[in-house]
């Protein structure tokens, strides 16, 4: 059996299909880490996270922001199933009057902080430290 040249990618929000296409390679970001999907992968089940999405035409690539939802990888079908899903572009594109550009940035400095802060209480107490019972009297 010769192995598809190409993929169908589809890509689907609550609101619409975003896109359906055939393609050659895609990335897409699990909450595992970054995959990659050439045509003839192994089938699998993936959760998404928050992050950038591309997908090849040749030598073009598109790139997409998507958070969150599930994808499905068959040899000749990747289907993306996202809770929000956009072409970065257009999105700037269409609201170039509307963006407060400082306060987009300050809210994204908060964010990062509270990811810092929060991966960081996750791990202390782990790091090379073990938990000793009280001390009896």
């Amino acid at each position: 059996m010769a192995l598809p040249t190409s993929i169908e990618l589809q890509i689907v929000t609550p609101d619409k299909m975003l896109v359906r296409e055939q393609v050659d390679e895609v990335e897409i970001p699990g909450t595992e880490g970054y995959f990659g999907v050439l045509p003839g992968h192994t089938p699998m089940l993936a959760s998404l996270a928050v992050g950038e999405l591309w997908y090849r035409k040749g030598q073009e690539k598109t790139y997409l922001s998507i958070a969150y939802g599930f994808c499905e990888v068959l040899p000749e079908r990747v289907t993306i199933l996202a809770q929000l899903a956009e072409r970065a572009e257009a999105r700037l594109v269409a609201s170039k009057g509307e963006v407060d550009y400082e306060r987009a940035r300050s809210a994204l400095a908060k964010s990062l902080a509270r990811l810092q802060a929060s991966s960081r209480a996750q791990l202390a107490g782990r790091v090379g430290r073990q938990r000793m019972p009280p001390p009896q009297s």
